[in-house]
């Protein structure tokens, strides 16, 4: 359950609820008049240039994980925790030289699927969706949850209401703009997040003070100042693998890479990784005085909008409403979108109707973004974990598919058998090393058992893979 502890009145919550819903919606309705033809709602027509490339990458990335994960990460592990969620801007920085390599190697792609497929052979790519399908439900719920947790702590909007709304609002502008909507509610989104983190950064800086924030810590929690933390050490690893591996076999990413001019997803996604870095660091610092204020912390994953609303008042709560808002949807929006174009693309379209129109890859498209976010809704009702526990639980399977994905694009004599067999037992020992030493392991296992296997197999292959295949895709 989530304790009530709200400062804003109902009235204000539900009114600022309204407000961005029907703004989002009607900007989804605006932007979806340029969506055309499959490639328009897909892909936004492959000419998003660099403004709205960075914006969209940005906001897509500072999720509920960003604003909320971050503090709880401080709040449990201390100063190396703040650390070791801002690893995390290494998945967008350490795309950028893949995104350029993609592009070149697969000019038509629509999918990471599409990758996989030509690339490994039918049986790995099924094992590859299962992973790609399951990270995305996974991330769907964590921000579902996320968004119900927001709105009860701080408005007191009943937490099934909030989930309801933030799932069906982003479903709504998704469906009607597609890609277009995505990307135009995220540069306005990134905005409103940027702005509100640096109102409230500075609110706090001005009011809280760290000198007894410190010595209170010093005295009763020592071990959350100490740089010897086992545990914290190793979430550092573990979330930027975790991250990296987000990033790479996330359709998501493939997405909006396809979608980006060709000469600007290089300086895109080091941009967006740059001017992500400070957002979670900013975001967890102010965790650490959670103790000394003496904060009844009933979900650890609420520490910072706490925090945040206890210091700076009403007018604090309403930028952090704000920004955690905007921040879910401009994940959510993305995951929607991109989830149902690889069920289409690789499932729908491959498996059963290969001869399908446009119109009806679309119809269909449409029809599996409302059962994606209908199975995401039902899910997170009942709330089972913190956001930390339930999203890195898919983090040995997103890990196991780092180096399959980067020998894949750059060596010719990666293989279908080290793919498979990588993605396999790194999943599998991630998990086993999930419920066995804790969820702050389980990509670093999964990620190092997938290189081992991997390089491998890579080393003493024979085959050379013929690179026009992927030139040929969809063209």
């Amino acid at each position: 359950m989530v304790e009530d502890t709200q400062i804003l009145s109902p009235t204000i919550g539900w009114s600022i609820l309204a407000i961005l819903s029907v703004l989002w919606l009607y900007l989804g309705y605006f932007w979806g008049k340029k969506s055309k033809n499959l490639e328009g709602h897909m892909l936004a027509g492959r000419n998003v240039g660099m403004a709205l490339g960075t914006a969209t990458l940005m906001a897509t990335w500072v999720t509920s994980n960003t604003t909320m994960l971050a503090p709880q990460f401080v709040l449990e592990m201390g100063v190396w925790g703040m650390l070791a969620y801002s690893t995390a801007a290494i998945g967008l920085i350490a795309f950028a030289p893949l995104a350029t390599r993609i592009r070149k190697l697969i000019p038509k792609g629509f999918t990471s699927g599409d990758f996989i497929y030509h690339r490994y052979g039918k049986t790995t790519w099924k094992v590859f969706l299962f992973i790609s399908l399951f990270y995305g439900i996974i991330w769907l719920i964590s921000m579902a949850m996320a968004g119900g947790i927001l709105m009860q702590t701080i408005a007191g909007i009943p937490y099934v209401i909030g989930t309801t709304v933030i799932i069906a609002v982003c479903v709504g502008y998704t469906l009607m703009g597609g890609l277009y909507a995505v990307i135009g509610t995220d540069y306005i989104q990134s905005l409103l997040i940027l702005i509100g983190v640096v109102v409230v950064g500075i609110g706090i800086y001005k009011i809280l003070d760290f000198d007894m924030t410190y010595n209170y810590l010093e005295e009763n929690k020592p071990m959350l100042l100490s740089v010897l933390f086992p545990a914290a050490l190793m979430s550092i690893f573990n979330n930027l693998l975790f991250s990296v591996g987000e990033v790479f076999h996330s359709n998501v990413w493939w997405s909006r890479t396809f979608a980006l001019r060709g000469n600007v997803g290089k300086k895109a996604f080091l941009l967006s990784g740059l001017g992500w870095l400070p957002i979670p660091i900013a975001a967890g610092y102010i965790a650490l005085s959670s103790n000394s204020l003496g904060l009844n912390i009933d979900s650890p994953d609420m520490v910072g909008p706490l925090v945040a609303t206890h210091v700076l008042g009403e007018v604090g709560s309403i930028i952090v409403f704000i920004v955690l808002f905007c921040s879910l949807a401009s994940s959510i929006d993305a995951v929607l979108a991109s989830t149902a174009d690889l069920i289409t693309q690789d499932i729908y379209k491959k498996s059963f109707r290969p001869q399908a129109t446009e119109q009806q890859l679309k119809r269909f498209s449409i029809i599996i973004m409302v059962a994606i976010g209908l199975l995401a809704w039902i899910i997170s009702i009942p709330r089972v974990g913190t956001l930390a526990s339930v999203l890195f639980f898919a983090g040995p399977m997103v890990g196991s598919t780092i180096w399959p994905i980067i020998t894949g694009l750059f060596w010719e004599k990666a293989n279908a058998k080290g793919a498979l067999l990588a993605m396999l037992l790194g999943s599998t020992l991630g998990l086993v090393s999930y419920f066995t030493l804790g969820w702050y392991t389980s990509s670093l296992v999964g990620a190092l058992v997938s290189m081992v296997v991997t390089i491998y197999f890579t080393k003493r292959s024979k085959e050379k893979f013929n690179w026009s295949v992927l030139q040929k895709l969809n063209s």
